[in-house]
């Protein structure tokens, strides 16, 4: 007898029919956790942050979810979640087939956050991506270009020896119209693959 795997254990439509509404086609609700984590009155850079997910055969995923954890200007994680708030730590986000299977997320450059050793992690902002043919979602980090002292003194991202690797968690920035933009691509396999953690 073989046993198939159950809807909770495949990502497929079933993250965007419940998470990402919009991205799925159907009306959305009146309080959405989603992709617009500063308001314009939240302190600090506003930046949009873009990118892609790609799949081990170099090809688009065209139907990603992605969930955002990250700090606000001061460094510090805001637990509470509120619609009503300037900024929240918790974003989503999703690759939509007909936006050029891009995602995106509208926030504040977060600032440096205390390791348990003390030091300073570099800024950055905590990923997890769900994606047909992934059961257990993926974590990774997206750390900016042009933190280059930060990212260098960080004593997670110092941990990878390779320069190539590390070079998979940087964003890069970009500017168009006045809006400052970090590009993030996301490669699930081979070459080029992003580093992935195990928290």
């Amino acid at each position: 007898m073989m046993l198939r795997e159950t809807a909770s254990q495949t990502a497929g439509p079933y993250v965007h029919i419940g998470l990402a509404l919009a991205a799925a086609g159907n009306p959305e609700r009146d309080e959405e956790i989603w992709s617009e984590m500063a308001k314009p009155d939240a302190s600090g850079e506003h930046i949009e942050i873009v990118g892609t997910v790609i799949d081990g055969n170099g090809d688009l995923v065209r139907d990603a979810f992605l969930e955002a954890w990250q700090a606000d200007a001061e460094g510090h994680y805001q637990a509470d979640y509120d619609l009503r708030k300037p900024f929240n730590s918790f974003g989503r986000t999703a690759t939509i087939a007909e936006q050029g299977s891009e995602w995106s997320l509208k926030t504040i450059k977060p600032g440096a956050v205390a390791h348990p050793n003390g030091k300073l992690m570099a800024p950055h902002i905590n990923l997890a991506i769900f994606a047909r043919g992934v059961n257990i979602h993926l974590q990774t980090r997206l750390y900016f270009d042009d933190e280059v002292e930060a990212n260098r003194e960080c004593p997670v991202l110092s941990r990878v020896e390779s320069d190539n690797r590390r070079q998979t968690l940087i964003a890069k920035r970009e500017e168009a119209g006045g809006i400052i933009r970090y590009r993030f691509d996301i490669r699930l396999q081979g070459p080029g693959e992003t580093i992935f953690f195990d928290f």
